[in-house]
């Protein structure tokens, strides 16, 4: 079994619970709008991190990227900030990404959906509150080839700008 913490959208803002949240994972993806070095310096004191650039970030920064696809027993998994689709909806995303998981961010909106034997996740937004949304997580479940997906919300409490 592997655990993959899906976290976008920090904006550049580390809430401490997300250490917690995130504690025993075995890999975090990051959807984009990172916003900045510290937010990774402090997620991959979890787990190891792959990131994608989203459009507040510097493409050139070559700890991101404009995607990244991985699988994980023999799971694929595809995941981009979603920008460069304008307005990402799960048909949009799963029509363009050939993965049996597909992760993106950048609407801020939290949602897993299960269409067509694949699954699209929308990890919401971890960083400064927008939107009327309550920040959130994601965390990814892979099992024998089987995928379970759960939207984690954050307490409106203590966070900290990195």
């Amino acid at each position: 079994m592997t655990i993959v913490g899906l976290i976008s959208d920090t904006h550049g803002l580390w809430r401490p619970e997300i250490a917690t949240i995130f504690a025993g994972v075995d890999l975090i993806l990051h959807a984009g709008d990172v916003g900045g070095a510290a937010v990774l310096q402090a997620l991959r004191a979890i787990a190891p991190v792959d990131a994608v650039y989203g459009n507040v970030d510097d493409p050139h920064d070559p700890s991101l990227a404009a995607e990244r696809a991985t699988t994980i027993e023999e799971v694929t998994i595809h995941v981009s900030h979603g920008n460069e689709l304008g307005s990402p909806t799960c048909q949009s995303v799963l029509a363009r990404y050939d993965a049996q998981v597909v992760v993106f961010g950048h609407t801020h909106k939290p949602m897993v959906r299960a269409i067509g034997g694949r699954v699209v996740i929308n990890p919401g937004a971890a960083g400064p509150r927008r939107f009327n949304l309550q920040p959130s997580v994601a965390l990814l479940t892979i099992d024998r080839g089987g995928v379970d997906a759960e939207i984690v919300y954050l307490s409106r409490a203590l966070s900290s700008r990195t």
